[in-house]
């Protein structure tokens, strides 16, 4: 299912304009990516919670020359799915 779909569903379902479906879903995506970026977790309760991970900085290896480089400490989000949602695709 891409963007689109996922729009033309929710506007069908909650029987709103694809304009207004589109607006709520841009809205939902990005509060969810300022809450993230500010270091907070956004937990939906019965789907899941999104939250940041954590990487270390380490070394690793340059798989053509063999040579040991660095790899800098990152940030990656993090879906974690809820036991509703988890039982409701088995």
């Amino acid at each position: 299912m891409t963007k689109t779909d996922l729009v033309d569903k929710m506007a069908k379902d909650a029987d709103i304009s694809k304009a207004a479906a589109q607006k709520a879903l841009d809205s939902m995506i990005t509060s969810i990516k300022t809450t993230l970026k500010k270091g907070n977790k956004v937990t939906l309760v019965g789907f899941g919670t999104f939250s940041v991970s954590k990487r270390a900085a380490r070394k690793g290896r340059n798989p053509q020359t063999g040579e040991v480089i660095k790899i800098k400490a990152s940030k990656a989000p993090k879906f974690t799915s809820g036991k509703a949602f988890k039982d409701a695709i088995k």
